[in-house]
């Protein structure tokens, strides 16, 4: 068992050699040998002219080999095409000043649909591969102690490469950000000198400037650099995606080389993406091409900034490795963009970029030990996996991976590519990303059976036709699977009827009557018409991801037919529970799984169900299982486990916060809170062990209160009363003195009168 599992690894790393199943022939409507083996890798046809019986469909000639077999084909007869490998261009590994890296260069596949073929790559790096380099440095003011180490980066950076390589070329360009707000203080005079300090040479605002072209003069590279000066901006993020699509897309101005392609960026800040335009009013997507006007990025503040999806491409395009030199409070950023990044490295600066010499040479060794196997845009239904000979790059995968690979160290990729559909002659390119070489390979579709049939009347098809593959192809005037039918013999209007569905059009338009039958039009590139009225195709069904069926399914009459393990109207979802489970349940048991998500019942909302905005605690239902549960009394007191079971009641202390306060059967107050468990109508509560019940009259305190009032009523009277009498009295006084004020008198009382008799007292002596 363990030597046959070994063969079939080893017979799929051969090169050539096919990679196919032919367990099952899923056919749809089959009316010609082409038809048959367009329908699947496992679908053969037997040419044998006497296969079918009379009336038996020309389909029964497709089917696997086995169960032809078996029905009694021929084994001769069997037609059952096979892929075909060839190679157009293979020269061999060498170095040099011209290597040759990959091999082979140029092949052509002649692919069955539907059945997988599989060829070997081999890469070896070659010693003294040449290298560009591109430093690209943020000029903003924060950078300007940097600036000052790149001032004389030249000689070192030089220096290092070339014991590398003889023959490394070295590119300086610059950046900033956008010149609007609020990228940009837009003032005239800050445009012209945005640097915060008036003492400092500073140069105007601006997006991305190219400053110098790859070059091998060591002398030009320090003093193009030596005349630059740091700029300015507002907000932290800088125009770092502006300028790396610049450098990518401008080729011929950078002067990129059949090299290894490394783009150093320098920065201390984040960097702006696709839609931050619109804060300055920048609409127009980023374009992808060159704009570089007297080496000046023209369409800086016209263009958004590109999206990192489209730097990605752009680069990868361009066989472009970065090198994110940045900041320690930067990494995290630039290692998550990095993730995005095929081929790309993040390397941390020091305060004043001193090391970046060694950093550049680092990311330059991580990066070319590590080979990456991939290709270009692919035609339309065909499909690339890899495997390769290095560990962990046996499962195959969308790209082939190679880690630690050394200079003159030969690795192999197992290349399996699959032509889904019929196709045109067309091709496409894959290769080792950041290295200019690739393989060419050409793809043809083997969709026409080649059966050598010769083109004579045969007695089969009643010499009213020929045979073609097994079936007949009739002369003009002539029908049915044998040409027995002759237009005009029989009743044609009946025959047609019957190619119609519910009195509608004759096989749909997509097909034509033969004898009362359909036979469906064959369509160039795509899935052929089929059922009883040509009704059915395997063309429109539901897509997911821009994918017919997600992939995980297969159309089958404007339906998805999906796979095992998966379900959904186009097969989106995994059968599986997993991404609604929360805490040992699904859906917080309030709902089901479907499609990878929870569907929640009774008003309950959430990714997991786990909130009912619409829903009110239940205090009032919930108090007489809550009295008979903490305090044994209430109206469930006789069955109280059987009727409230789907409660857990915990009498406590003290509560945090209190939810319900309800009645009990005596008056008293219970204070508890209700949380809720998975499920319906499941709760834990914890209630206070003392409820708050009402006291009786306090007497003394009522007839004291009494009292009291009484007393204080009768003061408040008397106190009004003595008021209003002192109020009176007060008011007839001042009449008095007012009246005395304006009479008229000599001084002497009218009513006093004289004495009329004197007596005095014979002892008074008249001294006092």
């Amino acid at each position: 068992m363990l030597q046959s599992v070994c063969l079939k690894g080893l017979l799929l790393l051969l090169v050539g050699r096919q990679v196919y199943t032919q367990e099952e022939c899923l056919k749809a409507s089959v009316n010609t040998c082409g038809d048959c083996i367009k329908s699947g890798p496992g679908c053969a046809w037997c040419q044998d002219v006497n296969f079918t019986k009379t009336g038996e469909q020309e389909a029964a000639r497709c089917d696997t080999v086995a169960l032809l077999t078996e029905k009694g084909c021929p084994p001769n007869s069997i037609i059952n095409p096979k892929n075909i490998f060839s190679n157009v261009l293979n020269k061999p590994l060498i170095g040099g000043s011209n290597p040759v890296q990959i091999k082979p260069q140029e092949v052509t596949l002649d692919l069955r649909p539907g059945m997988p073929n599989s060829f070997q790559v081999v890469f070896k790096r070659a010693e003294g591969y040449p290298i560009d380099l591109y430093y690209l440095m943020d000029l903003s003011y924060s950078m300007k102690d940097d600036l000052e180490n790149v001032k004389n980066l030249g000689n070192s950076l030089f220096n290092e490469l070339n014991k590398i390589t003889n023959t490394a070329k070295i590119g300086f360009g610059s950046f900033v950000d956008k010149t609007l707000l609020p990228y940009t203080d837009t003032n005239e005079a800050k445009l012209k000198r945005p640097c915060a300090d008036k003492n400092e040479p500073c140069q105007p605002a601006f997006g991305f400037h190219h400053v110098l072209s790859l070059t091998k003069d060591e002398k030009q590279f320090k003093d193009m650099v030596a005349n630059q000066h740091i700029s300015g901006n507002l907000d932290p993020p800088e125009g770092s995606l502006d300028a790396i699509m610049q450098v990518a897309a401008c080729v011929k101005e950078i002067g990129w080389g059949n090299s290894t392609r490394l783009l150093v960026l320098a920065t201390d800040d984040g960097f702006h993406m696709a839609g931050d335009g619109k804060l300055a009013a920048i609409l127009e997507p980023n374009k992808e091409t060159c704009q570089l006007v007297q080496n000046k990025y023209s369409m800086s503040n016209i263009w958004d900034y590109p999206s990192v999806g489209q730097i990605a491409r752009k680069l990868e395009e361009q066989n472009i490795q970065p090198i994110f030199a940045v900041t320690k409070k930067m990494e995290t950023v630039y290692k998550e963009l990095s993730k995005l990044i095929p081929k790309s490295a993040v390397g941390v600066l020091s305060e004043d970029s001193s090391n970046v010499v060694n950093l550049i040479l680092d990311a330059y060794k991580n990066l070319t030990s590590e080979v990456i196997m991939a290709h270009d845009a692919l035609p339309n239904f065909v499909s690339v996996q890899y495997t390769s000979n290095c560990p962990g790059g046996e499962k195959a995968s969308d790209k082939g991976k190679c880690d630690n690979v050394n200079i003159g160290q030969e690795v192999s990729f197992n290349v399996i590519v699959t032509a889904k559909r019929c196709i045109q002659n067309q091709s496409f390119f894959l290769g080792p990303l950041g290295f200019n070489e690739k393989v060419k390979v050409n793809i043809r579709t083997r969709c026409e059976c080649d059966c050598d049939d010769k083109k004579q009347p045969h007695p089969h098809c009643e010499f009213h036709g020929t045979v073609v593959c097994g079936s007949c192809r009739c002369d003009t005037g002539y029908l049915g699977q044998r040409c027995e039918c002759l237009i005009g013999q029989k009743d044609e209007a009946s025959l047609r009827a019957q190619c119609r569905k519910d009195n509608g059009t004759e096989c749909e338009g997509k097909g034509d009557c033969v004898c009362g039958r359909c036979q469906c039009h064959i369509t160039e590139g795509r899935g052929n018409f089929y059922g009883k009225y040509c009704e059915c195709d395997d063309e429109h069904c539901e897509k997911f991801d821009n994918k017919q069926c997600a992939g995980h399914g297969k159309c089958k009459c404007g339906k998805c037919a999906c796979d095992p393990g998966y379900e959904g109207t186009a097969c989106h979802c995994e059968k599986s529970d997993e991404a609604c489970k929360i805490h040992g349940s699904v859906c917080y048991n309030r709902g089901k799984c479907k499609c990878n998500q929870c569907s929640c019942e009774r008003g309950y909302k959430g990714p997991y169900c786990e909130t009912c905005p619409t829903c009110q605690r239940p205090c009032q239902q919930s108090g007489s299982c809550v009295e008979c549960l903490a305090f044994g009394t209430g109206p469930f007191e006789k069955n109280c486990s059987l009727s409230c079971a789907h409660l857990n009641v915990v009498p406590v202390d003290k509560l945090v916060k209190s939810d319900c306060r309800v009645k009990d059967k005596e008056g008293c107050w219970m204070t508890f809170t209700m949380t809720e468990q998975l499920g319906f109508d499941q709760y834990s509560i914890n209630v206070l062990k003392d409820r708050e019940c009402p006291e009786g009259p306090n007497v003394a305190a009522i007839v004291g209160g009494s009292l009291a009032a009484v007393a204080l009523i009768g003061l408040l009277i008397l106190l009004i009363v003595k008021a209003v009498l002192y109020a009176s009295d007060l008011r007839e006084w001042r009449r008095f003195e007012k009246d005395r004020k304006h009479e008229k008198t000599s001084g002497t009382n009218p009513l006093f009168q004289n004495a009329t008799t004197t007596v005095q007292n014979p002892t008074f002596s008249g001294d006092s």
